[in-house]
């Protein structure tokens, strides 16, 4: 028997008022296959129930809330990424990766994209040592025009007008969620014989690591806003960059607004 008939048959089956679980138990199918089905064939047929609209600032005037969106910004730019629809997919679709070490920057992420999109639902895609926290809406693009084709070092990354706005005015909010997606607070540390007795100092820092010199740029212009000092390092053959921070006072600046990765 064809997947068609069988198809068929469930669709049948459903229509007749059988549940999702007994018509699967019949045709010895998947649960989800069938669950599926239902869903194609209520949607063919204008079954579904409304659903609400996605939340727009440009479309429909929605407000936003400008610390979250500061902080989703750094994150989408540092380790983000928008999928368009396509025969396979019917809406856009933001991922931000996050690792399955640090719990608390995958909650910040989902409520930060709960803020910023309060009518869309996040979810959380596991995969090996990592989750993907996606939310869909066809109006991503209009939050984050900095979307196109390629790869974002391979083209510009620029801020609109009304980006920089809101990144000049929440400046730790736009370099947390970069730190949180591209960079690391670690701790360095040497030993020195002080009057016969060695002992240990650390120097902990912060780095943020990425290869668009457009979004170095970004990060960069922020520490300057904030009045962090920096250091680039040159670029690798890959161009990727290193910016350390490393003096003690910008060190205890960042530790302020920012901190470890938790």
């Amino acid at each position: 028997m064809t997947t068609d008939s069988v198809r068929e048959q469930a669709v049948h089956m459903l229509r007749r008022g059988l549940s999702n679980a007994e018509v699967a138990r019949r045709l010895r199918v998947p649960y989800g296959t069938v669950s599926a089905w239902r869903h194609y064939d209520r949607a063919k047929h204008g079954g579904l129930p409304g659903r609400k609209r996605s939340t727009c600032l440009h479309c429909y005037a929605d407000p936003l809330d400008h610390p979250s969106y500061a902080y989703l910004l750094g994150l989408y730019l540092g380790d983000g990424h928008i999928l368009l629809p396509n025969d396979y997919r019917r809406t856009q679709s933001l991922q931000i990766t996050c690792d399955d070490k640090w719990p608390g920057i995958t909650d910040s992420v989902e409520q930060a994209i709960r803020a910023v999109l309060p009518r869309n639902r996040p979810c959380r895609v596991r995969r090996t040592g990592c989750h993907d926290v996606k939310v869909y809406s066809n109006h991503l693009t209009c939050y984050f025009p900095q979307h196109g084709p390629g790869k974002k070092h391979e083209r510009t990354i620029a801020l609109q007008p009304w980006q920089r706005e809101i990144v000049d005015a929440h400046p730790w909010e736009f370099l947390r969620g970069l730190i949180h997606s591209d960079g690391c607070r670690i701790t360095n540390w040497a030993t020195r014989t002080v009057n016969g007795v060695q002992k240990r100092y650390e120097y902990p820092r912060y780095f943020f690591t990425n290869t668009s010199a457009d979004i170095i740029r970004l990060f960069t212009d922020a520490l300057d806003a904030v009045g962090v000092q920096w250091k680039a390092s040159i670029p690798r053959p890959t161009g990727q960059v290193n910016v350390s921070i490393a003096r003690k006072e910008s060190v205890a600046l960042m530790d302020t607004h920012i901190g470890p990765k938790y």
